[in-house]
């Protein structure tokens, strides 16, 4: 199996959540798995206090109950660890560009930790994986290692198989180039301006809305036309990040004139 040929580290990372609403529900248990250019492995799992009670859902995929955590510390008396973990890393994980990346991210807003993501780059092992065979992890690991995913839905092995699986994806596919870059792109559904994927850049790197009533609309004449749009949205439930975004693309046009 190739090893990844990197010129920054790289953590794989999965996330177990009190439920999937990506701005409301928080962690209960991360696991980050390293990998330095020379092919040395860190990894790192913690259980986390989410501060909110785990959806019944979530305990029934995942295991993990409200008394498991509850002594546990806080995600922001863990968040200095965690950012000192992933400082200067790129990053890789299963669903990770529209799940764990935005969650893992107003985390951090938070915990009011500083960190830019933004200039990151962000493998999706399942992007790949959904334009190569539409599959889910337990598959893709059976599929590309021939084992049996055990535990899964436990951050450790999920990680551990998502990192596995990449690196057995590279060996299949021969247009599948072992370039951090090349695989960050490859896995992007769309080039989002915001975790969220509220925002993504058109063909001419321009910020537009990608959902609500102003789909498809640059973000810049949106809010010349109506002022009160970005009030809105900083008064409703996107996340920080999202939010973090539309002042800056605001902040730049005034900044232009």
């Amino acid at each position: 199996m190739s090893a990844l040929k990197l010129k920054n580290p790289i953590v794989f990372f999965d996330l177990e959540t009190t439920g999937t609403n990506i701005g409301t529900d928080r962690i209960v248990e991360i696991c980050l798995l390293k990998i330095s250019p020379n092919g040395q492995e860190d990894l790192i799992k913690r259980r986390v206090n989410p501060e909110m009670k785990i959806s019944k859902e979530a305990s029934e995929i995942t295991g993990i109950k409200d008394e498991d955590v509850k002594d546990c510390p806080t995600f922001k008396e863990i968040a200095q660890e965690i950012v000192s973990f992933i400082e200067g890393c790129d990053f890789a994980g299963f669903n990770s560009n529209r799940f764990d990346v935005p969650v893992l991210c107003e985390e951090l807003h938070r915990a009011e930790v500083k960190i830019d993501l933004h200039k990151r780059k962000f493998i999706d092992v399942q992007a790949i994986y959904h334009k190569k065979e539409q599959r889910t992890l337990s598959a893709a690991y059976k599929f590309y290692c021939g084992k049996d995913l055990l535990n899964a839905h436990g951050a450790e092995a999920d990680t551990v198989a998502t990192y596995e699986v990449l690196k057995a994806q590279i060996d299949q596919y021969d247009d599948l180039e072992n370039d951090v870059e090349f695989l960050s792109k490859y896995s992007s559904f769309n080039n989002n301006v915001d975790f969220a994927g509220t925002m993504i850049y058109n063909e001419k790197g321009e910020e537009v809305f990608n959902i609500g009533k102003h789909k498809g609309q640059l973000v810049r004449d949106v809010l010349k036309r109506e002022p009160a749009y970005l009030s809105w949205v900083l008064n409703n439930k996107f996340t920080a990040d999202t939010k973090e975004m539309l002042i800056k693309i605001k902040n730049s046009m005034v900044s232009t004139k």
